[in-house]
């Protein structure tokens, strides 16, 4: 039964922290807010930011507001799965281990979003769709400097090779500093 309700709790908040960080990187990532999919994620988030964003606004580009309820909540996830299995730490590891779990969740994100464009790009090339749209705005930025430095082989772009096998091995250093697992 602990091991069920351990999934569950971890399914969720991965879910929602998921909605919270597309809050956070679609901005810095310009993509057009206009898109259905990016409206959807500001109306089901803008509950919980837009209080807090009044008593802590925006430092420069980057949504402090929606930075604090990502720590928040992950902490919080992190806890509660602790007290489940019975685990307790002091709170600075804690809050470590939250913000290395963020940092990781967003290179994951990075990495399913280049992904996901690479496949849709051999499926259904040239194709508009708002889900396509978004996802090649996330993937864009991160293939760019790949693509400068690599050109095509022959009308084959492998830059998506190399970001994926980087991100990757960002995720496995990030999660190595952990000083425990979840």
């Amino acid at each position: 039964m602990t091991q069920a309700l351990y999934f569950i709790i971890g399914a969720v908040t991965q879910l929602v922290l998921l909605l919270f960080l597309l809050r956070f990187w679609l901005p810095l990532l310009h993509v057009d807010f206009r898109n259905p999919l990016a409206q959807g994620i500001l109306r089901l988030t803008s509950p919980a930011i837009v209080p807090v964003r009044r008593l802590l606004p925006p430092v420069g580009r980057i949504d402090t507001a929606t930075v604090l309820i990502l720590l928040v909540l992950q902490t919080l996830a992190i806890v509660l799965l602790l007290l489940l299995t019975g685990r307790m730490f002091d709170p600075l590891s804690i809050a470590v281990v939250a913000v290395i779990e963020l940092a990781a969740h967003s290179l994951n994100m990075f990495f399913f979003a280049v992904l996901i464009s690479v496949i849709l790009s051999w499926l259904a090339p040239q194709t508009y769709h708002p889900v396509v749209a978004m996802v090649n705005s996330m993937a864009e930025p991160i293939l760019r400097p790949f693509r400068r430095m690599l050109p095509p082989l022959g009308g084959l772009d492998i830059s998506p090779i190399f970001a994926l096998i980087l991100l990757q091995a960002g995720v496995i250093l990030l999660r190595s500093l952990r000083p425990f697992y979840v």
